[in-house]
């Protein structure tokens, strides 16, 4: 079984895709970073509690957008597995076709796999500590990237620099006007954000002169994905399926 661990700003997420297509997934918090090991004795456990054994990994690839966490992760999974990771980034071979020399691993792996699974122009909204637009047309040219702070960056920001708004659910409140702090502030978090979002599905697609196929990933996708008719597909396992495409080719 292949492991697939894309080490983002917020989490890692590990993904051990089983032959019958199922894909068996979680998350650790990124951060405080951990030493080579600190991941080794928290890696060593990690795979019973999801009906798994390391024995059965047989491969590993690695993304990573945190340049102080790649080596600890890389040497303790080979600690524990003998088996050599392969670090996939940007300049990794694909069908996909980029001319940044800042493209992200994630928005790159987004890329990747957009283009292999899904046909026509697409766009990959990736709701993660940064909230990221990357779109790209039928023959998996880069048609650009569109960076934003997160939603969860934002609330932080929100609730750090001011005396009295405190911390929220992340959810959808039954109006877009409301009368208490709480309900308020879910609306400008969640519908706010999300009038964002369709607004820049609507100027991408002008731009491009097509409507795109629109992926939703990341921690925060399964809020926004159920609110909105223009975003087709949500899945937050989307990074780590194009981190396999990217080990497989």
């Amino acid at each position: 079984m292949l492991l697939a661990v894309n080490i983002g700003n917020s989490n890692i997420r590990f993904g051990v895709f089983k032959p019958e297509e199922e894909i068996i997934s979680w998350t650790i918090n990124t951060k405080p970073y951990r030493t080579e090991d600190e991941c080794f004795a928290k890696f060593n456990s990690m795979y019973r509690p999801f009906g798994l054994k390391k024995e059965d990994i047989t491969g590993i690839v690695i993304g990573s957008v945190v340049p102080p966490m790649t080596a600890s992760v890389v040497n303790s999974l080979e600690r524990i597995h003998q088996i050599t990771p392969k670090v996939v980034d940007r300049n990794t071979p694909s069908e996909v076709k980029h001319q940044s020399k800042q493209m992200g691993t994630d928005l790159y792996a987004n890329a990747v796999a957009a283009h292999g699974l899904y046909e026509g122009k697409k766009i990959v909204i990736d709701f993660g500590t940064a909230l990221t637009f990357t779109a790209l047309d039928e023959n998996g040219q880069s048609l650009g990237v569109v960076i934003a702070p997160g939603i969860n960056t934002a609330l932080k920001s929100l609730i750090g620099e001011t005396a009295q708004l405190p911390e929220i659910e992340m959810k959808a409140p039954e109006k877009v006007l409301g009368f208490d702090t709480v309900s308020c502030m879910q609306s400008g978090m969640v519908y706010g954000f999300l009038s964002f979002v369709e607004g820049m599905i609507d100027r991408i697609n002008e731009e491009v002169n097509a409507k795109c196929f629109v992926v939703a990933t990341g921690g925060m996708s399964y809020v926004y994905a159920p609110l909105t008719k223009k975003i087709d597909r949500q899945d937050a396992l989307h990074t780590i399926k194009g981190l396999k495409i990217l080990y497989n080719q």
